[in-house]
């Protein structure tokens, strides 16, 4: 398989560049093995995936250790010192607060938080961004956040959908679904989780686990008489890379 960085092709060494292990080699390593062509409009645009992908896991990681609890968006709650709890459920930035400032909080003062698994994707998402953009270009990008699972997403992060993708990479968001859910636990009809690159995933409110270990905690909130396991889906979330990109390169790399 061939990766092409505007007109030209991957260098051979490209990869060793980066560290044994590392998120970005695994990403360059499935990618060179893959049967898909993938084409990039220049070398930094794939540079700028590949640290922006390493940022998602490390942001996943981070939220992880954060003390955020789950809960569901009726009993949600944020810290008001930097975000409005709005009727739904979800966070929107308080007024006067830098939108840097409010997301840096949630990873500092994780405890005073609390919200379900795809509102954590996106508040892992807009963190990773932060740890790529400068604070003024990032909070001009995204002057307003609201939080609330997929809904109401800023253009300028966007977040696209794939079924049944060619190659699942580091810092892809998959979904274990849960058919037989308990009627009485709905928020736990599934799980959004991050590739972490290693073979393990984190989705919150279940922590850093294989996607069989995931599946084992679903299953374990089922229905009365359920046959159907929990499992995973041939679909991935992603942030819009190439928007994000073209982003950086107009604001940042000047």
């Amino acid at each position: 398989m061939t990766i092409y960085a505007g007109n030209t092709t991957l260098p051979n060494d490209f990869v060793n560049q980066y560290p044994t292990n590392s998120v970005e080699r695994k990403v360059i390593e499935i990618l060179s093995s893959s049967n898909q062509v993938y084409r990039y409009q220049s070398l930094d645009h794939f540079k700028f995936e590949l640290e922006l992908r390493a940022n998602v896991v490390s942001a996943s990681r981070e939220l992880f250790y954060s003390g955020l609890s789950f809960r569901t968006f009726r009993r949600s709650v944020c810290n008001p010192a930097y975000w409005n709890r709005d009727e739904d459920g979800g966070f929107s930035t308080k007024e006067g607060v830098p939108p840097s400032e409010a997301i840096r909080d949630i990873f500092r003062n994780g405890s005073r938080y609390g919200t379900e698994c795809a509102t954590a994707i996106v508040i892992v998402y807009f963190k990773a961004v932060l740890n790529v953009f400068p604070d003024e270009i990032f909070n001009r990008l995204f002057p307003r956040i609201n939080l609330m699972n997929w809904q109401n997403l800023d253009n300028n992060l966007g977040i696209s959908y794939f079924r049944n993708p060619i190659d699942y990479l580091p810092g892809d968001c998959r979904y274990v679904r849960n058919p037989d859910v308990n009627p009485s636990t709905p928020e736990w009809q599934g799980e959004n989780a991050i590739d972490l690159g290693n073979g393990f995933y984190y989705g919150h409110g279940i922590g850093i686990k294989t996607i069989d270990g995931i599946i084992a905690a679903l299953n374990q909130n089922r229905r009365p008489g359920a046959t159907e396991s929990a499992y995973l889906m041939n679909s991935v979330n992603r942030l819009d890379f190439v928007r994000l990109a073209s982003l950086y390169n107009r604001f940042v790399s000047v």
